[in-house]
């Protein structure tokens, strides 16, 4: 059996949703095992364990939310040179546009040597004042359904051998 791993940080529960919705899509594949850990409880060995990998944080001034960077701090070092190859695909929640988040997660994923299987899955929420930005967040079914879609995708793939 594979196994998925979808790491998530979230504060106003974009990136969350995000993370649940995939995992929805990708426990429909009975061959894969899917575990879904918050960025501050997942480590090195959650990584090694797993045969792909699903990324999901908003975007912060323009980078990832400081919790999901500091996951990837406490496990790049023990877990280089060990993840060669193994698929992994991101989804950012932004505020409006995302790919600076996106290009720092892809520049880490790129050092572990990870294979995206798909581009960042950028959700907008349009979040622009102060207010809109500290408060929770519902996305809509169409922006989770692209979210199930790619954990249906990835954990596919897995099965199937594909990554």
């Amino acid at each position: 059996m594979k196994r998925l791993l979808i790491v998530w940080h979230s504060r106003t529960g974009a990136a969350r949703a995000m993370a649940q919705a995939a995992a929805r899509g990708a426990a429909d594949e009975p061959d894969v095992e899917v575990r879904v850990l918050p960025a501050d409880e997942a480590g090195p060995d959650d990584l090694l364990d797993a045969d792909g990998y699903l990324f999901a944080c908003p975007e912060n001034l323009a980078t990832m939310s400081g919790a999901m960077k500091e996951f990837f701090d406490r496990a790049y070092y023990p877990c280089l040179e060990q993840l060669n190859g193994r698929p992994y695909a991101a989804l950012i929640a932004a505020g409006s546009d995302g790919t600076g988040a996106a290009r720092q997660l892809a520049r880490i994923a790129m050092g572990w040597r990870l294979k995206p299987i798909a581009e960042p899955l950028i959700v907008g929420t349009q979040a622009q004042t102060p207010e809109a930005i500290l408060a929770e967040k519902v996305l809509s079914e169409e922006a989770l359904a692209r979210c199930t879609d790619l954990g249906a995708a990835l954990a596919a793939g897995l099965a199937m051998g594909v990554f």
